[in-house]
């Protein structure tokens, strides 16, 4: 399935730029007002640009809070929904 929507200015003065996520979108990863999303930019074989956007989970921004706060890391598991171009993603071996 393939979604579109327009791309505006974010503030003045700045190079950011703001988009709507289509209806969708927002059903697919599940979104709610107050979810973060994680951003991942890649290059495919052919060189052409990818943007992975992934929901972050609660227990994802849990788990930073603490790396941040403590001198030893725990372990996490950063899978979660991903989305491609709209479709749904394979976790990768170093996301497990």
């Amino acid at each position: 399935m393939s979604l579109q929507s327009n791309v505006g200015i974010a503030r003045t003065g700045t190079k950011s730029l703001r988009s709507t996520i289509p209806e969708g979108i927002v059903a697919f990863l599940d979104l709610k007002q107050t979810d973060k999303l994680d951003w991942k930019m890649e290059t495919d074989t052919n060189h052409e640009r990818i943007v992975i956007v992934r929901k972050i989970k609660q227990t994802d921004i849990a788990v930073d809070n603490a790396e941040k706060h403590t001198s030893t890391k725990p372990t996490s598991s950063k899978g979660g929904a991903m989305a491609f171009l709209g479709k749904p993603l394979e976790a990768s071996p170093q996301q497990e």
